[in-house]
């Protein structure tokens, strides 16, 4: 070996195994460059010994792991750089590191370190950089750290510190420029000294347990801001003025806070340079202030969910960047005097404008026609519950690129305009509770990408078109409480992809075809309440997916099908009032999942079948029927013994063939008359909607505050964008988990209808089961759901002290791609998960993996959009046309598993610290392959005997490839679920083949 050598460099031709010991004997060496190589196993402990002239050590991204030696720094008295970023290094960080005296720049991001960090570090006194984030460390911040003079980058972000910031920091540290402290638990209020840190220009300590007010010291000193982020902490009372006087801020996000007061008013030009305001879920109120309309450069505004009132001025125009404007949920009205929403004219200068966000504002006003000159690129526009008044204008046709158009819950008048058929990519088209009239245009069929439709409670009439079958893309139906007649369009039983149809409460007339059976994808389907006539046809046993139907108040006849006991997955049945006859079939019992029946005032006879779910039904379920018998308990008559039966049939047949025949017209008339008395009482409170949601038993709250001890902490697993979940105890001794909404977030209602909805309709040994529900509809929302003791797939990634080993990893995957194939595949329509990562899958006791969080899950077909609210999924994991056209699909869900599969096996997070200048975690596979494949996975699976590694090698690289291939940038070219599952499973059986016969 070369004693004389000074550097050593292998970057260009990447080096692999490990850092040999005789690096140590090299005692002229002053500079250590191995980075991107493939370099496993510890680092030695000779380099840190004996190596004098050392100055520089960088071994970025290998996969080197252990811990650091103890007594490091030893013998390199003049090192200045050390960066470990983006290995798999453990352990706590050994205090000796003070002895390395020189030290200026120390990175180890992206690692497993654990433990305390040593307040000796502090003694550093040249360090200029300390990059620590991702790791696993953890207790209160050194105060020793606002010591060092020189220090200007210090970034702790993704650990789990805790305690408080020191009260007395920044009385040195002058040079700091950035700081990063962002997912931690430190808490406390944020000390007013942090000012003292003049040259700061990144101060990000978002998502926390911060408390108090943001101190006005630092608008006042901190003048090299460029980015404030202070989001999810418990911050209150009002914004300080003097941090939007800083002319050089780019970034200000103090979103889910508690702040209150008012916006201040900013001077002309101290605006000049923001970008980007995050204000959403606050308590803030009163105007905007004009002069933030100033802000020119502004590309994202969110107000969303805080009280803000006044008039929205025409000056909103002068953000000519802007790309979301989020002003939901607030007290925001228009101009009272032009009874227009005249600021809506004023956007058309926006020509980059994507996702307008007006909902839940008293508007007031009309929309102009100027609506159709707006942004090119708008997507979303979103103006539910708005009093908005007038006509829809047809200019709205002119947004050729809206995908969501949501006006829901407002007063409009007049027609549907037939321009709406000139939006191609519409997916979501909402007009519901408004008071529109006329006919459906025949030009909506020219939505060809078209989920969902809801015009239901307007005051339509005519004819559903015929064309409307052509909408195969069509998963959500609502046409209910209209006065639409005549028949039911027979294109609309066709459409087999089709998931919730609702009709109730029209005119419509004739009588159920055969055809109904080729809606076999439906889950929810209500005729009630219309003038149907005719049999039920047996085909209806076909909808074997069914979940909801309500056939009630018509003029249905004949017989209740045998078939319907097919229909396996039914919780909820209503055939009540109509002119149904003959016996309550006894294959009804085998509908297990039943939870609700109705068959109320029929003409139904025999006797009411006692098995299966019939023993919970009570009386109100048959009442008025005639000829029922049974259990006392139903308050019918019991039913005879055969041989009475026997004779008694014959008895009851002679004595009813006369009056019958002779009363047959009599009940012609009577059925008339209900029809009439139906449809005069149409509309009353006495007409009766499907419940959104049942499970087989509710809870109460405070059985669920008894159970995790009133949601204490010490109970509490997690948390998450919309609640948080608590591990409890039942007093039957069942351990459950409890997921708790937090209602004051944006969407989280909605959320949990969502998770309700989707929950119910899926099942499946891979997906979390909802046990039961709590709600008040007020302010408590919660789902108990089966608890997986053993956690998150996150957790056993990442803990230091978890390991999953690689045929369990393989497993788990497996299980994912099993529940994935079936949300795609396995249900009526296609389900888009819309959020999966390692920290979505929960492994029960037996390490099987549970896919959980459907809380912007979406019941929709390929290609459906995702509204561009605060419900985005995760980065790293969104498919590209996610995010950048807020587009999701099914093949976005494989995106994301091959993202995870990735991670999964190389224990490296999308996010990870080392994924920049254009390196992505797909890329860094990518540019691997095929040679170097195994050299990027997590060094921890290569370890045991050798032909065990040797088939753990040819697994492992068939897993990248297969990685690779679910994330393409284009979805056309991404595999389906189906393959993934193919082929993991050919894996799986390779490799067990191999182990085998290696131990033969």
């Amino acid at each position: 070996m070369d004693t004389g050598v000074i550097r050593i460099r292998l970057k260009l031709q990447p080096s692999q195994g490990s850092i040999p010991q005789q690096v140590g004997d090299l005692l002229h060496l002053r500079s250590i460059k191995l980075n991107k190589n493939k370099l496993s196993g510890s680092i030695p402990s000779s380099l840190f010994n004996n190596m004098s002239t050392l100055q520089e050590i960088q071994l970025i991204y290998n996969n080197l792991s252990g811990s650091l030696p103890w007594d490091m720094c030893h013998g390199v008295s003049m090192l200045e750089m050390l960066d470990l970023s983006g290995n798999a290094l453990s352990g706590p960080i050994p205090p000796s590191l003070l002895q390395c005296k020189e030290l200026k720049s120390l990175k180890m991001i992206g690692n497993r370190f654990y433990g305390h960090l040593p307040i000796e570090i502090g003694r550093l006194s040249m360090l200029e950089e300390l990059d620590l984030g991702n790791n696993n460390l953890i207790g209160a911040i050194p105060s020793s750290l606002f010591n060092i003079s020189s220090l200007r980058l210090l970034n702790l972000r993704n650990n789990n510190f805790g305690g408080q910031l020191p009260e007395e920091m920044c009385q040195n540290a002058h040079s700091l420029q950035q700081f990063n402290l962002t997912n931690n638990q430190v808490g406390g209020i944020i000390p007013r000294s942090i000012s003292n840190c003049t040259s700061l220009e990144s101060l990000l300590l978002g998502i926390n347990s911060f408390t108090g007010n943001i101190p006005y010291e630092i608008g006042e000193n901190l003048k090299n801001l460029v980015m404030l982020h202070l989001q999810q902490n418990n911050l209150n009372g009002s914004i300080p003025s003097n941090i939007f006087n800083i002319s050089g801020l780019q970034s200000v996000s103090l979103s889910y806070n508690q702040l209150s007061g008012t916006l201040p008013i900013y001077p002309y030009h101290s605006l000049s340079n923001l970008q980007f305001l995050y204000l959403t879920t606050n308590n803030l109120s009163g105007e905007i202030p004009s002069s933030l309309f100033n802000a020119s450069m502004l590309v994202s505004l969110t107000l969303i969910n805080n009280s803000f009132t006044g008039v929205i001025p025409d000056s909103i125009g002068n953000l000519r960047n802007i790309q979301l404007l989020g002003l939901l949920g607030n007290r925001l009205s228009s101009d009272p005097v032009s009874q227009e929403i005249s600021f809506l004219t004023s956007l058309t200068n926006c020509r980059k404008l994507k996702s307008i966000l007006l909902s839940n504002n008293p508007l007031n006003g009309t929309l102009p026609s100027s609506i159709g000159n707006l942004s090119n690129s708008l997507q979303l526009f979103g103006a539910w519950s708005c009093n908005l008044k007038g006509q829809i204008p047809s200019q709205i046709g002119n947004l050729k690129k809206l995908f969501n158009l949501d006006l829901h819950n407002n007063q409009f008048i007049g027609q549907i305009p037939s321009a709406v058929g000139s939006l191609p990519l519409l997916q979501l088209l909402d007009l519901s509770s408004n008071k529109l009239n006329g006919s459906i245009p025949s030009q909506i069929c020219q939505l060809q990408n078209l989920n969902e439709l809801f015009l239901n409670e307007n005051k339509i009439f005519g004819l559903v078109p015929e064309c409307i079958g052509g909408l195969t893309t069509l998963r959500k139906l609502y046409l209910d409480t209209n006065n639409l007649n005549s028949t039911i369009p027979s294109s609309l039983w066709s459409l087999s992809d089709i998931l919730e149809v609702n009709l109730s409460s029209n005119d419509f007339m004739g009588s159920l075809p055969i055809e109904i059976s080729g809606m076999n994808a439906v889950i929810k389907l209500d005729i009630s309440n219309n003038q149907l006539s005719g049999n039920i046809p047996s085909g209806i046993g076909g909808l074997q997916k069914l979940i909801n139907l309500s056939l009630a108040n018509n003029m249905l006849q004949g017989s209740i099908p045998d078939s319907v006991g097919n229909m396996l997955s039914l919780e909820f049945l209503d055939l009540s009032h109509n002119l149904l006859s003959g016996i309550i079939p006894k294959s009804l019992e085998k509908l297990v999942y039943l939870q609700f029946i109705n068959l109320s005032s029929n003409r139904l006879e025999g006797e009411i079948p006692s098995g299966g779910r019939f023993q919970n039904f009570t009386a109100q379920s048959f009442m008025n029927n005639g000829a029922l018998c049974g259990r006392p308990e139903l308050e019918v008559p019991p039913c005879p013994s055969a041989v009475e039966h026997s004779r008694a049939t014959k008895k009851i047949a002679l004595k009813l063939v006369l009056p019958l025949t002779l009363s047959g017209s009599l009940l012609f008339a009577c059925a008339i008359l209900m029809a009439c008395r139906r449809k005069y009482n149409k509309g009353s409170s006495n007409v009766f909607f499907l419940p959104l949601f049942q499970f087989p038993s509710r809870i109460s709250y405070y059985e669920l505050s008894e159970a995790t001890m009133k949601f204490d902490e010490s109970n509490l697993i997690g948390r998450g964008g919309f609640g948080s979940v608590f591990k409890g105890k039942l007093s039957n001794g069942m351990v459950i988990a409890v997921k708790v909404f937090n209602l004051d977030v944006q969407e989280a209602s909605r959320s949990f209808d969502k998770e309700c909805e989707a929950m119910r309709n899926l099942r499946h040994r891979n997906l979390v089961k909802v046990i039961t529900s709590c709600s008040n509809d007020l302010d408590f929302k919660a789902l108990v759901m089966e608890f997986m003791p053993n956690g998150s797939m996150e957790k056993w990634l990442y803990s230091y002290n978890y390991f999953l080993p690689f045929y369990q990893r393989l497993e788990i995957m497996i299980d994912v791609a099993s529940a994935l194939d079936y949300l795609h595949n396995g249900n009526s329509k296609p389900v888009v998960h819309c959020d999966l990562k390692p920290s979505n899958v929960l492994l029960d006791e037996d390490m099987v993996a549970h896919v959980c969080d459907f809380g912007i899950a979406r019941l929709l077909e390929e290609g459906q959009s995702q509204t561009l609210t605060n419900t985005l999924a995760t980065i790293g994991y969104i498919a590209p046309e996610h995010g950048s056209e807020g587009i999701v699909s099914i093949k976005g869900d494989v995106y994301s598993y091959g993202i995870m599969l990735m991670e999964v096996f190389t224990r490296k997070k999308p996010t990870d610290e080392m994924f920049v200048d254009g390196l992505s975690l797909r890329s860094w596979i990518q540019e691997s392959y095929p040679r170097d494949i195994i050299h990027v996975v997590d060094p921890n699976l290569l370890e045991g005997e050798e032909h065990l590694i040797s088939a753990k090698h040819v697994a492992l690289s068939s897993i990248m490839v297969l990685a690779l291939d679910c994330s393409e940038n284009s979805p056309i070219e991404r595999i389906s679920t189906e393959e993934v599952l193919v082929r993991l499973n050919k894996i799986k059986t390779s490799f067990l083949q191999t182990v085998e016969e290696g131990l033969v």
